[in-house]
């Protein structure tokens, strides 16, 4: 004799959040940001074999003012760092980045002057993607961690804003991974 059994079957509840966080995860689009062999990787998940059409993400946009998920894959150089920051800011707001791969969360084996150590140097990450690379699997697994995310996680209004801007400024105010010593230092 609850609330429920007085409500007529066409009507749903929900707070405003949790609605408006179903729709944006489901209805997520992705840029393409391939950058090295990952991309085939993440390209693969397109296909009919992975089907990530199922999700709502079935084209892959080639502008970033229709995009807001930025998935970098592969390693990320200096020189490309301002143009994946370009790209990021593009990007309409709510946006979320997946890194994915070991060489885009933290450099992987290309530990020198040429690779930046971690993406989230340059932007903030939502999802870490580990592998080398990591199986289309893998990546659709990401994508549901990150769905996960935004429905239940994600604020609305200026506190989303505040959020924001706290996670990029911490992101950015990381010791880079090349100044770190390890445990034993």
């Amino acid at each position: 004799m609850g609330l429920e059994d007085k409500i007529p079957g066409d009507f749903m509840l929900g707070k405003v959040e949790d609605i408006v966080g179903w729709a944006r995860s489901s209805s997520m689009w992705p840029v393409t940001f391939g950058l090295a062999c990952c991309a085939i990787e993440m390209m693969a998940v397109g296909t009919s074999r992975f089907d990530i059409s199922r999700f709502g993400m079935e084209v892959f946009r080639a502008s970033p003012r229709q995009a807001d998920l930025l998935i970098v894959s592969g390693r990320l150089s200096h020189k490309m760092a301002p143009v994946m920051r370009t790209v990021y800011d593009q990007m309409s707001d709510p946006k979320w980045v997946i890194s994915m791969g070991v060489c885009a969360s933290s450099g992987g084996m290309f530990n020198n002057y040429a690779i930046v150590q971690g993406v989230d140097h340059v932007v903030p990450v939502d999802v870490y993607l580990p592998g080398c690379p990591p199986r289309p699997e893998m990546l659709i697994h990401a994508i549901l961690e990150l769905h996960e995310q935004v429905v239940k996680k994600t604020p609305l209004g200026s506190n989303r804003d505040k959020v924001r801007r706290e996670v990029e400024a911490a992101a950015l105010a990381a010791t880079p991974t090349h100044q770190m010593k390890g445990l034993l230092a």
